[in-house]
């Protein structure tokens, strides 16, 4: 066997062992969870109210927040990124202000999600009023996904050969047409991937939410978008550090877990579906 085939053979060999290695654990992390969790399910524990200091009842207004949190957040972050990816894409040109732009929006995706808490709660809550609300929680977690919607989007674009761009206009249409009916068919499908990747770190953020719009017990469902809600990250968080009997809640921390990992995981696959979906109607027109 030549040496450059045994190289290819170690390294391919290295690589394998590594995603088992991920796969592993991440079997591990969920049996541990589901294991411990489904035990708890039910369906008084998904429909009914939290009570007596959350050591029974169930997580019913903590699944509506979470929802109302993540769709809100989309709501803001999904039009905005990929207005502003198709901006820097299309229209800006390719200056030293560009550059400091894309620098800028990938620094912001690493940000720790507490310092957007931190700025959530002094420009959404203090300064414009909203108070602590599923308002400034939406828009604090949108301003959290925005970096990675943009940059996803960007790269959707960026992947479209421009001989496409050039057959459009060659037919006479305009760059706003073009971008329209050709170039964002093709990549939506793409773009997508950026929704996903969002709505799964939304679903999961604490720090964000611990600022702006979470409560620690509010056994109710909100009536508009300036209440607080109770959210299940921050209901994890509670019942497993602070709640007023942590080993009673252990249980219901565990279900509460399951929950959350199960909703994230309809919401992906449900944006994956519709990934799909766009790609088949591209590739049949």
């Amino acid at each position: 066997m030549k040496t450059k085939n045994i190289s290819e053979f170690i390294a391919f060999n290295i690589f394998r062992l590594l995603s088992l290695i991920i796969v592993l654990v991440l079997v591990a992390i969920l049996s541990f969870i589901v294991v411990r969790g489904v035990k708890v399910i039910s369906w008084e524990f998904i429909t009914s109210m939290p009570k007596e200091g959350m050591t029974q009842g169930g997580i019913f207004p903590a699944i509506v927040g979470t929802l109302c949190l993540v769709t809100g957040s989309m709501v803001f972050a999904f039009p905005l990124g990929v207005l502003s990816g198709i901006y820097m894409n299309e229209y800006m040109r390719a200056t030293w202000f560009k550059k400091f732009m894309k620098l800028m929006t990938n620094n912001l995706a690493g940000v720790p999600s507490i310092v957007f808490g931190l700025f959530g709660m002094s420009l959404f809550v203090n300064t414009l009023g909203f108070g602590d609300s599923i308002l400034a929680g939406s828009l604090t977690l949108g301003l959290l996904s925005l970096p990675v919607i943009i940059r996803t989007t960007e790269e959707a674009l960026k992947g479209i050969d421009n001989t496409y761009r050039e057959g459009s206009y060659a037919l006479g249409a305009t760059k706003l047409q073009t971008i329209r009916r050709v170039i964002l068919p093709m990549a939506y499908p793409n773009i997508i991937t950026g929704f996903i990747l969002s709505v799964g770190r939304v679903s999961g953020e604490t720090a964000p939410i611990l600022f702006t719009v979470a409560a620690y017990f509010l056994p109710k469902l909100p009536s508009g978008v300036f209440d607080q809600v109770m959210a299940l990250p921050y209901h994890l968080y509670v019942i497993t550090t602070s709640g007023t009997n942590v080993e009673t809640s252990r249980g219901m921390a565990y279900g509460t877990a399951l929950v959350l990992i199960i909703m994230v995981l309809v919401l992906n696959i449900s944006a994956t579906l519709i990934r799909k979906k766009l790609n088949k109607k591209m590739k049949a027109n």
